[in-house]
């Protein structure tokens, strides 16, 4: 009898082990605070309830707030949760592809000269003043600053005095003193600096009610220093898919395509952590809105993608999605695989280029394909629809 109590004990010893690990990464994993539509339903492996407390009315009038409680199989406490409910957005899912020409606020420094003149990076007046690549610079001897023409007229009318550079670093302002000095016959500050830069990438979605548009689910970042280009100006036009090179394990391919004319089809206001965002002329698409899915309603399982690899108009291609992850830091937000044959057979996968691309689940829109795995272009990753929406509602003001 006492050999069957031990056993007994140790059996339940190792349950409540397995439950307290289960809540306690439940916990971590799970979002502190939701929208949705009515009561919170969460896609988990283990059953989750929600059991809620007073509804309170929020300021926005039309919303309202509600704390819930979490528990595991209906009993176990995880954590508690905000959830305010508000209609779901009807937006409409994109899939076409975009060019986007961008000029940035201030100058990306992406290079400190180790020639021209000077005897290596530490020599370079640039690098001497304590600037460094990835600074963005605002204004040279007080006068704002917005191309590298900007700052070489700058030093070379101070005729070798120092002059003042204010930059970001960062979320820093910074201020520093910059001594230009003689290389080549010329006054140079010793850098290379970034003023604009244009690609294509796939839309995501169109607010009829605002003519927002949310698209390419990653910030557009400078080439050599993956950093994000602060946007100061920009605007979208129409892009035509004239062909694809294909994925390969190891070489990510790419959509190729050009800008249609030169007439901007939509302006740029915010270039961000999630996509880029605007203002859309007119509808860019042909598709029917659909309701926006909040993120505790996607789920593992078979989705589709809208994107479009050729003349034609965007096609709808069946993915899988593989894990999501809704925690508050979480660095992406969901892992999607394709299984179409049709897309596998003529892209090898995810190119570059379809960053963007809505992902569909369940009649709603739930995300945004952003990146491909290097190793494998047949899965990458996602960002939720849900938070490009909320992006795009804070850029506009």
């Amino acid at each position: 009898m006492k050999r069957f109590f031990k056993r007994a004990a140790v059996i339940l010893g190792a349950a409540a082990l397995c439950i307290l690990g289960v809540t306690g990464y439940y916990s971590d994993t799970l979002p502190d605070s939701i929208f949705t539509g009515g009561e919170p339903a969460l896609y988990t492996f283990f059953d989750i309830t929600a059991e809620g407390s007073d509804t309170v009315e929020a300021a926005a009038g039309a919303e309202t707030s509600r704390t819930y409680t979490l528990k595991l199989f209906g009993s176990v406490p995880i954590k508690d949760i905000e959830a305010n409910t508000q209609t779901p957005p009807m937006l409409i899912p994109c899939g076409e592809p975009f060019g986007i020409r961008l000029i940035t606020d201030g100058v990306l420094v992406i290079d400190l000269q180790a020639s021209g003149g000077f005897d290596g990076r530490l020599a370079c007046p640039a690098a001497r003043c304590g600037i460094r690549i990835g600074d963005i610079i605002t204004s040279v001897d007080g006068q704002s600053v917005s191309s590298n023409d900007d700052i070489s007229k700058i030093v070379e009318q101070s005729g070798g005095e120092p002059v003042a550079v204010t930059l970001k670093r960062g979320d820093e302002v910074m201020s520093m003193t910059l001594t230009p000095e003689l290389a080549g016959g010329k006054y140079r500050a010793g850098m290379w600096v970034r003023d604009s830069s244009a690609g294509i990438g796939t839309l995501t979605f169109y607010d009829e009610k605002s003519g927002g548009f949310g698209g390419l689910g990653h910030p557009i970042c400078d080439a050599d220093t993956r950093q994000p280009l602060p946007l100061s100006d920009g605007n979208v036009g129409e892009v035509k898919i004239k062909g694809t090179q294909k994925s390969v394990e190891g070489d990510p391919g790419e959509l190729i395509g050009k800008f249609q004319s030169s007439q901007a089809t939509g302006v740029l206001t915010s270039n961000t952590n999630c996509g880029v965002f605007g203002r859309m002329f007119s509808s860019p698409s042909k598709h029917e809105a659909l309701p926006l899915g909040y993120k505790q309603e996607v789920h593992t399982g078979r989705a589709f993608i809208y994107t479009t690899i050729d003349e034609g108009e965007p096609q709808a291609f069946e993915i899988e999605i593989e894990s999501v992850d809704m925690s508050d830091d979480a660095a992406h937000s969901m892992v999607i695989k394709i299984t179409d044959p049709e897309l596998l057979e003529k892209t090898g996968g995810i190119v570059q280029g379809m960053s963007g691309s809505p992902i569909i689940q369940d009649r709603k829109l739930v995300g945004a394909v952003t990146h491909v795995f290097t190793e494998d272009p047949t899965r990458g990753y996602g960002v939720f629809a849900e938070k490009m929406y909320i992006t795009m509602r804070e850029s506009a003001g």
